[in-house]
């Protein structure tokens, strides 16, 4: 039986590098919209901000459909929705009158999937019956890292063999991901998140619940801690660093992506022997040591170590709460989850946009943002004192 979850973790660990392809493939064929279709990059950049957009309304909706119909269902779903906007992408752009209509319907099928499966793999991984349940999660969410590492090498490999114009190809390969590993959700088994006969908190319960605002504010600056530096890595190794346009696409986000994976896959394997509190706590003073880094060190390689050490720093953040949410609230059900992953994608969202508003204030000095976003790493570590205190009282 044990081993047959263990299945159901390695089909859970490939959603999440589905959710990174999904996330990073298209970014990378900006350039070649532009020039395919005649879009012009403000309209194609607008391809972001719907897909994090429509995946922010997927966290709140899932809250009313995921329990009815079953989280296999949800998940099968999530993979199809994947894989076929992936496969759109290849064709409504070429068969409508307004390609970017053609990519925006696309970006829209594969954001609902990517939406839900973040809503729906750590509380699957959550219920399986692990041994320890911190170090799973941690594991499951140094996937997405690994996953979009290799969807930059991998896509770059191909594109350098084959050329960018056959990216359709590529599109379509990324997309028989989900469909194989769809088929694999239709066989694992499933555990349920509640014990026989239990029921998940409504939200009206949760909203009563101080350790659960705490708790949403730790995802948001987890979120925004974590986005702050990678959405601008590139940025900050071109114009802050002085590094070239490729060696900023390529080493800036891939090395903050490829630590933060260690990071996770770090306390996945040793997280019995470590105490997560303590450990995020840590990580979050590593993370304003990163910053200060960034802000002020004027060598330009011990500037980039600071953007890489920040990848190492923010690499618990995420998947910890969600861990201290799981065992501070066992009956919190789909509605934490999905509420969870709502405060996450806020500050995924936020935290690039509070360090370009205040870069614009200083002359677009990108270091002066950075050094303004010390605050989400500061209230991580009130917060996780907090929940400290509130768990003893109870």
């Amino acid at each position: 039986m044990k081993e047959n979850y263990n299945r159901t973790l390695q089909a859970c660990f490939v959603g999440y590098v589905v959710q990174a392809i999904v996330n990073n493939f298209v970014p990378l064929l900006f350039l070649t919209f532009q020039g395919t279709y005649e879009i012009s990059l403000e309209k194609i950049t607008l391809l972001v901000t719907f897909n994090f957009g429509l995946q922010l309304i997927i966290d709140l909706v899932s809250i009313g459909f995921v329990d009815r119909i079953g989280y296999r269902a949800s998940m099968i779903l999530a993979h199809l929705l994947a894989a076929s906007g992936l496969i759109l992408l290849t064709i409504l752009p070429e068969v409508m009158s307004d390609p970017f209509v053609g990519l925006f319907l696309a970006v829209l099928v594969y954001a609902a999937g990517g939406g839900l499966l973040e809503v729906l793999v750590s509380p699957v991984v959550e219920a399986c019956p692990t041994d320890n349940k911190e170090k799973a999660m941690s594991l499951l969410h140094s996937f997405y890292c690994w996953g979009h590492v290799g969807v930059v090498l991998v896509s770059t490999l191909f594109f350098t063999v084959f050329g960018i114009s056959n990216w359709k190809i590529l599109a379509v390969i990324w997309a028989i991901v989900p469909l194989c590993n769809a088929a694999v959700f239709t066989r694992v088994p499933m555990a349920s998140l509640l014990e026989e006969g239990e029921k998940g908190m409504s939200m009206k319960e949760l909203f009563s619940m101080k350790i659960f605002w705490v708790l949403m504010l730790m995802m948001l600056c987890a979120g925004a801690s974590e986005q702050a530096v990678s959405q601008w890595a590139s940025a900050l190794a071109e114009k802050g660093f002085g590094f070239s346009k490729t060696v900023g696409d390529l080493a800036g986000p891939l090395s903050f992506a490829a630590l933060m994976g260690c990071s996770r896959a770090f306390y996945g394997k040793f997280g019995d022997k470590i105490n997560l509190e303590r450990f995020m706590q840590w990580s979050a003073a590593l993370c304003i040591v990163s910053y200060l880094m960034i802000a002020f060190i004027p060598i330009p390689a011990l500037g980039f170590l600071g953007c890489a050490l920040c990848g190492l720093s923010v690499g618990i953040m995420w998947p910890g709460t969600f861990s201290m949410a799981s065992a501070a609230m066992k009956r919190g059900g789909t509605a934490l989850f999905a509420l969870l992953a709502l405060a996450g994608d806020l500050g995924c969202s936020s935290g690039p946009t509070y360090v370009g508003m205040i870069s614009s204030r200083f002359h677009d000095n990108l270091k002066t943002g950075i050094f303004a976003a010390l605050v989400f790493p500061v209230l991580l570590i009130v917060g996780v004192e907090m929940i400290s205190k509130l768990r003893k009282k109870a």
